[in-house]
């Protein structure tokens, strides 16, 4: 499996281009807009307009497993991605990252990089993961992780 073989679906219900991903830096994470790490979409925005336009793809997939903090419609969501925090990187169907209801991109995630003890599961909201250029799932990052402590790590990667 390979990310390019999963199909990834937008915000908006159509399907992502797996072609916007070939030869660019991924970085994943599961977002909400109730949480108390929810200003990290201000670091993530900043680093999507550093780096973008080297090869960083930021995607944010929207998650209501933690806490009940992404309780709302795709309309919602886009309506705080536009307003509240406005980012202009990719913003992805709302999904699972845990149990059998997971999207298939996240148990890949899970499998190429476990967290601590070996733990497949997420523990929290805003947790990512960062893939390089030839889609190899390269470091995941705790929630508490800021955005602009991955600068260095996704420049040598770029």
């Amino acid at each position: 499996m390979t990310l390019t073989t999963l199909r990834l679906t937008r915000l908006d219900g159509t399907e992502y281009p797996h072609d916007l991903l070939q030869d660019r830096v991924i970085l994943v994470v599961n977002v909400a807009s109730r949480c108390g790490f929810t200003p990290q979409y201000t670091g993530l925005e900043a680093l999507h307009r550093e780096f973008g336009p080297r090869g960083l793809t930021i995607l944010g997939f929207p998650c209501n497993q933690f806490g009940a903090q992404e309780p709302g419609d795709a309309q919602e969501i886009a309506r705080f991605c536009s307003l509240d925090y406005p980012v202009s990187f990719p913003i992805m169907a709302k999904c699972e990252v845990n149990g059998p209801q997971a999207h298939p991109l996240y148990r890949w995630l899970k499998a190429e990089q476990p967290g601590l003890l070996g733990s497949e599961a997420i523990k929290w909201n805003f947790t990512k993961f960062l893939i390089n250029r030839q889609g190899q799932v390269v470091a995941r990052y705790a929630p508490q992780t800021r955005p602009q402590a991955l600068a260095a790590d996704i420049q040598a990667l770029l």
